[in-house]
């Protein structure tokens, strides 16, 4: 009989819990939190303020497999019932009342959303991605977005290392054996939003225009690269307070990389967590900056942390518009040029997706990527244009205002922007907001405003044309001053081409040019390259893009192996990317080039086959462990990297470690070689094994 009543009070809280927010409203949150690392485990103790609204005898925090009980201290001592999802609190709550709650808890080895990356390495870290529903996993908190609440939270972490919260650090306390600290919130943030993480950490200290702290974290070994990696940092935050018509809504904003991080950056209320991948010099700049992700996480902190979506179905009110203003502010930066290109490209890929009926209106709470970020971008593009700047920039504001640290929905917006403009929008709604397929006629109008635009889709239309028919068109095409875009065009259409005179002279006119992204598509396209291009060709090997470098090292060596030497010589010291794409490219090509360094190939052999292991960031190790597979060779430590690999957080780096791990498997060698390591291995590791031994 106990325990069907105990069955009763589960299933009675299951079904009202849903209406909670209705009848709580949670207020603060307090708590210290102690991290231990070498167990990964997290001990707690949290106290939440709440209000009733209405008579209740039932409220729930979110816990994932937490070992919870109430602290010494509390008062009010209802009873407590802790499942594997969540805690329920019973007790006779009083409408118009407030009251707070105090538990201490426990959890080891979160599944998700708290991190201990390689605490054994010479750079440990913890941090968070509680994006969604998921920072319950480590924090007894509400994973209903719509529930805001005021964060006070104490980190205590081991001696030496630096913890990172959101808000404002208030203090700082160095015990014997641990640090303490200190974050408080001043307004009140999504329990998605909150972020912790602790490293080894320094940093730099700007500030905005108007006087807002802007804090630049890195560690000692990125030092150098602080320059390039976090331009135009603060030239962003003052544009986009500037353009959204909107004061920062915090009190200060970090920026915190993170190794091993599953996505580019997350835009946590006052602190942007983001892949340390994104660290550059200024070569790498060229090819691979932060500007993008560095603008489209500071304009969530408007469009997400301070203005939340209400439900999925309003998703378009963050991600479409952080790539909106993210988008903007690269137009700031890159010019004209560069923000209509990126449109057409994004219509581009929008179109395709729509005439092969895969598109999505973005009303629909389960659509993909492309159609939240960049079909949000282009409906708030033609949004601008409908209603016309200033009704747009007012709708803008008065939205923010009226919502501020609130939740909102699309209509919300929809309504604001009526006002401001006076005119009815549900065309607009039906068309952009409601509608799978991609409004391509729109889109071509709003492109067509521009002229380079216009001359670009002049050289497109060429591409059914014989060569001869249009070579002086394609010539005047690279005359200077050329533009990149249209003169990456003219090339992608030249290597279509069959070899002939005009082609010839086409292409080296093209080397001529010396704009960096016209030689990079040369030297991506033009994989056979004839023996009269080969001198400008290798002058490609100097040109400031590790990409270029890259792709001219490969095509060379291949085209022409009497000259692989004297490649591999120009490129021996030249790391590349963060992903190290040279280095490991050229250790690779270096060991199986006949005759080149041969007492130092073993040396080659054993830097390239170091870099899979798990002290490095997956996408250093991914490369790796592709160059290995090229050459099929494997030591006992890369099968045990890999399969430590297959269960690695970071999904695209599992994805990929596990589909290679199927490949080698279909080699007896590398069948008899993993399966002689089982001993050696964990249980989970053993499990992924044996799951693709069967198949």
């Amino acid at each position: 009989m106990k325990w069907i009543c105990f069955l009763m009070l589960i299933l009675f809280a299951v079904k009202v819990f849903p209406q909670q927010k209705s009848s709580v409203d949670f207020k603060t949150a307090e708590g210290t939190l102690s991290f231990f690392p070498e167990e990964q485990r997290v001990q707690g103790e949290i106290s939440y303020r709440f209000t009733v609204l209405r008579n209740i005898d039932t409220i729930a925090l979110d816990a994932k497999n937490m070992k919870v009980e109430l602290a010494p201290g509390d008062t009010l001592k209802p009873k407590l019932i802790n499942t594997t999802k969540k805690i329920y609190f019973l007790y006779p709550f009083k409408s118009n009342q407030t009251y707070a709650i105090k538990i201490i808890y426990e959890v080891e080895e979160p599944k998700q959303a708290l991190y201990f990356s390689n605490w054994h390495s010479d750079n440990p870290q913890i941090w968070s991605q509680g994006q969604g529903k998921e920072n319950s996993h480590w924090l007894p908190s509400i994973d209903d977005a719509n529930d805001k609440i005021k964060f006070t939270i104490r980190y205590s972490v081991p001696k030496g290392y630096r913890a990172i919260g959101n808000g404002t650090l208030v203090k700082h306390v160095v015990q014997e054996d641990e640090e303490i600290w200190h974050y408080q919130m001043h307004h009140p943030i999504s329990s998605y939003l909150v972020a912790v993480a602790v490293g080894k950490y320094q940093k730099k200290e700007i500030h905005s225009t108007k006087g807002i702290p802007i804090t630049l974290y890195y560690e000692q070994k990125f030092q150098k690269y602080l320059e390039p990696t976090y331009r135009y940092t603060q030239r962003i935050f003052d544009f986009l307070e500037t353009e959204i018509g909107i004061d920062y809504p915090f009190t200060n904003y970090k920026l915190v990389p993170v190794r091993d991080f599953m996505y580019a950056g997350m835009e946590n209320a006052t602190t942007t967590l983001f892949s340390e991948s994104f660290f550059t010099d200024s070569i790498g700049f060229i090819d691979r900056n932060f500007v993008n992700v560095n603008a489209h996480e500071l304009a969530h902190q408007w469009f997400g942390d301070d203005v939340t979506e209400k439900s999925s179905k309003d998703h378009w009110l963050q991600e479409g518009f952080a790539a909106y203003y993210a988008l903007l502010a690269e137009k700031e930066i890159f010019g004209e040029d560069y923000f209509y290109f990126k449109l057409y490209q994004s219509a581009e890929k929008l179109k395709s997706n729509s005439d092969q009926g895969k598109g999505q209106a973005l009303l629909n709470p389960k659509a993909n990527a492309l159609t939240f970020y960049e079909k949000g971008a282009w409906a708030l593009h033609i949004l601008r244009e409908k209603v016309g700047e200033e009704a747009f920039k007012n709708g803008i504001r008065s939205f923010l205002q009226t919502h501020a640290y609130q939740n909102a929905s699309v209509n919300d917006f929809m309504e604001q922007m009526m006002k401001s403009s006076g005119q009815d929008l549900t065309s607009f709604t039906d068309q952009w907001l409601k509608q799978s397929a991609f409004q391509d006629e729109d889109a071509l109008a709003s492109l067509k405003k521009s002229t380079f635009i216009t001359a670009y889709m002049e050289v497109i239309r060429l591409r059914p044309l014989s060569l001869s028919a249009k070579y002086d068109l394609l010539l005047k095409a690279l005359e200077f001053p050329t533009n990149p875009y249209i003169g990456q065009e003219v090339v992608q259409q030249l290597i279509a081409e069959n070899p002939s005179e005009q082609r010839l002279k086409l292409l080296e006119k093209a080397f001529e040019t010396n704009q960096t992204m016209i030689r990079q598509t040369l030297a991506e396209s033009l994989v056979k390259i004839p023996k009269e291009l080969q001198k400008a060709y290798e002058s490609l090997l100097k040109d400031p893009s590790y990409r270029t470098q890259e792709e001219a090292l490969l095509n060379l060596w291949l085209n022409f192996p009497e000259d692989r030497s004297r490649y591999l010589d120009r490129l021996q010291h030249t790391q590349g990317f963060y992903t190290k794409n040279i280095r490991m490219l050229w250790l690779t090509l270096s060991i199986v080039t006949t005759g080149y360094q041969s007492d130092q190939k073993e040396a080659h052999y054993r830097e390239l086959s170091h870099y899979t292991a798990p002290q490095y960031d997956y996408a250093i190790r991914e490369n790796a462990f592709g160059l290995l597979y090229q050459i099929n060779r494997f030591t006992t430590e890369n099968y045990k990297n890999l399969l430590q690999a297959s269960l690695h957080p970071a999904w695209q780096f599992q994805k990929f470690s596990k589909a290679l791990l199927k490949e080698l498997l279909k080699e007896e060698v590398h069948r008899e070689n993993l399966n002689s390591l089982k001993p050696e291995l964990n249980a989970q590791e053993v499990k992924v094994l044996n799951h693709y031994l069967s198949k």
